[in-house]
């Protein structure tokens, strides 16, 4: 069923007014949303130009730009806030859902949403228990990530060389860590200097341990063997700077051991979870770091010592086992004898030998030189000078000068070559016929070989001559 509307309204009923109009003696007119909105803001910014409020965080997030967000609030209530990039990086600690804070800044209102917002230009955290709380969430999220566990812990050198110590330069801890070091063992000291308290602390702590952690080995700085952080005591937002995060991943990232000392006994720092060791004060650092010289040259006296009674002991035990041996072996006399009894055997062998030899060699030289006879020797030369007149004749008789004498000629051509045949003469054209009183040169004319003659007697046959000596040729004998 519909209701219809009414046909007309009155004119008193303004709700029912088709067209705005003006009331008669209003002198306002009607503002836009954006004029409201704006007066709005002035109103706002006026009345809360500068205002803290204390709240807990809730929401909190820091957006890709750099600016962070979040909401403050108590039981009752809740309020936007942002807090700009150029603010929020400046931040001395990082803020978590639940901490309870105070944020100070100005009140405005943001049109696009009809809302009010809080921007904060400082932002701390709303006393010492708030703080705790910042500091129990901070070390169970970077505990959860390893950062504490013993496994990481490196053992400290135990003389070091070089040590770094990370603190300020003008205050007392850098004085007690030198004295400290210098009363046990005197080391070399490198200090880099930081601010340990305020804004800044925590970079310049976390730039330094990372700095010593980037030393070369061998460089122009030497590299630290051990690095100290140190700080004097005080409160726990005096010592806040070795609770920031930056600061506990330098520390528990270096590869250099290193003593955390900030504070005193009682105080306790997320730097002490991260660091390999905690020590209780700087000046206990000091003691951690290095051994008494003292102690340790009273130590190596101590080993110098032993070492000595251990060589002399196994000295003395040598000798007295040798001594034990040297019973059970046999006098000097008992172990030459059979010796000197086999030399003076074969001393004796020998000379017997030689004197046998001897005796034989007389026998044989008196044998044979009884065999030495006068006539003997007479005969045996008769025979030997009977061989040379016979080798002597021998050698007259074929001497070639002999044969010339007795007309005979020996024919030669140009080069000076023995001639024996005709055709060899009727090639070679010129002769050389020597005599025995010299030579004459001949030509050999052409025209046919003589015909052959009747064929001679033969001769009688002559005596056996010797032998010619091996490799001696006719031409030879001339």
């Amino acid at each position: 069923m519909s209701v219809p509307f009414p046909d007309t309204a009155s004119d008193t009923d303004t709700a029912a007014r088709l067209l705005a109009e003006d009331a008669p003696g209003d002198n306002a007119p009607a503002l836009s949303v954006s004029q409201l909105s704006a007066a709005i803001k002035r109103t706002v910014e006026d009345g809360f130009a500068r205002v803290r409020v204390r709240g807990e965080l809730s929401g909190a997030k820091r957006a890709a730009s750099g600016h962070f967000y979040a909401a403050l609030k108590d039981d009752n209530a809740l309020i936007d806030m942002v807090m700009w990039k150029g603010q929020a990086s400046r931040l001395a600690f990082r803020p978590e859902d639940g901490i309870e804070v105070i944020a100070t800044g100005k009140l405005t209102t943001y049109p696009g949403r009809s809302k009010y917002q809080l921007v904060v230009d400082s932002l701390e955290v709303a006393g010492e228990g708030a703080l705790m709380l910042l500091f129990e969430k901070l070390k169970a999220r970077l505990g959860a990530e390893g950062l504490f566990d013993q496994g990481r812990k490196q053992p400290l050198p135990y003389l070091p060389r070089t040590i770094g110590v990370v603190t300020s330069p003008t205050g007392a801890v850098i004085r007690d860590i030198l004295h400290r070091l210098a009363d046990r063992c005197p080391t070399h000291v490198i200090v880099w200097p930081v601010l340990v308290q305020g804004e800044g602390a925590a970079a310049q702590v976390a730039n330094a341990v990372r700095g010593f952690d980037a030393l070369a080995p061998g460089g122009p700085v030497p590299r630290p063997d051990l690095v100290i952080v140190a700080r004097g005591g005080g409160s726990i937002e005096d010592l806040w700077a070795f609770n920031e995060e930056v600061v506990v991943r330098a520390i528990a990232d270096c590869r250099i051991p290193t003593i955390s000392a900030v504070g005193h006994e009682t105080d306790v720092t997320l730097a002490d979870y991260a660091a390999d060791r905690r020590a209780p004060t700087p000046t206990a650092a000091a003691e951690m770091a290095v051994p008494v010289r003292a102690e340790l040259q009273a130590q190596l006296a101590t080993w110098n010592g032993r070492i000595i009674g251990a060589a002399n002991r196994h000295q003395a035990l040598g000798a007295e086992r040798l001594a034990a041996l040297a019973r059970h072996l046999p006098k000097r006399e008992a172990l030459y004898a059979p010796q000197r009894q086999r030399l003076d055997d074969a001393h004796g062998r020998l000379d017997r030998c030689q004197q046998h030899r001897v005796a034989v060699a007389a026998e044989r030289l008196a044998t044979r030189g009884a065999a030495l006879r006068p006539s003997l020797l007479a005969r045996g030369w008769d025979r030997d000078r009977a061989k040379l007149e016979g080798l002597a004749r021998l050698l007259v008789s074929l001497d070639p000068r002999a044969l010339l004498a007795r007309g005979y000629a020996m024919v030669r051509d140009s080069a000076g070559a023995i001639v024996t045949t005709a055709a060899g003469a009727r090639a070679a054209g010129t002769l050389r016929l020597q005599f025995a009183d010299g030579e004459v040169a001949a030509e050999v004319g052409g025209g046919a070989a003589p015909a052959p003659g009747p064929a001679p007697q033969s001769a009688p046959k002559a005596a056996r001559k010797p032998p010619a000596a091996p490799g001696r040729g006719q031409g030879e004998l001339f």
